[in-house]
């Protein structure tokens, strides 16, 4: 009687974490942003896949590159559970456009059966336009950051991450702005 009842636990425990896990893996799997581009797309499913294994990595990297409030991004991947991707891109989007990312968060929320390209191109970037360009940019920019830095995001500037500096000589604390030598110039 204890080996069945031991059993069937064991057996429960496996489906419902292998149930749990194909829930995820459809999520990430299954996300199909339609931004009217290739690279992106596949862009914004690696970091469905990154955010998985490294939630502040992604928050931090999305709060530091597109100026997003943390306890929003928090919410929208956390309690919402939007898909990483979709915060990303609607955060990049916003940042592009200079509007609050909250704003096309909603729009997306409201019209996302449409698809990521459809509601760019209705507030003003257009496939293969110079801002189209700027914002496919940007997506590969941050992607790169958190899959080259282990999760932790870099600073605008340089595209890479500064050394350590010694203790007590001031140098490498805090998360400035920057002053970029490329083009964004680390405006916000």
């Amino acid at each position: 009687m204890k080996k069945t009842l031991a059993g069937t636990v064991l057996a429960l425990s496996l489906a419902f974490s292998a149930g749990a896990q194909a829930v995820v893996d459809s999520f990430v799997f299954g996300f199909s942003p339609r931004t009217g581009d290739a690279f992106v797309d596949a862009q914004l499913g690696d970091i469905n896949v990154f955010a998985r294994g490294n939630t502040e990595g992604f928050i931090d990297d999305v709060v530091v590159s597109f100026g997003a409030p943390r306890t929003l991004v928090r919410d929208y991947y956390l309690d919402r559970r939007w898909a990483p991707g979709d915060i990303y891109y609607a955060c990049a989007l916003a940042h592009q456009l200079g509007r609050p990312c909250l704003e096309v968060l909603d729009i997306y929320e409201r019209d996302h059966g449409q698809g990521w390209g459809a509601i760019a191109k209705r507030m003003g970037i257009k496939p293969g336009s110079p801002a189209f360009h700027a914002l496919k940019g940007r997506v590969g920019q941050g992607h790169g950051k958190m899959k080259g830095n282990g999760g932790r995001a870099q600073a605008q500037g340089g595209g890479k991450p500064r050394a350590a500096a010694a203790p007590g000589n001031g140098q490498g604390q805090g998360q400035g702005k920057g002053q970029g030598k490329g083009k964004d110039k680390g405006g916000r």
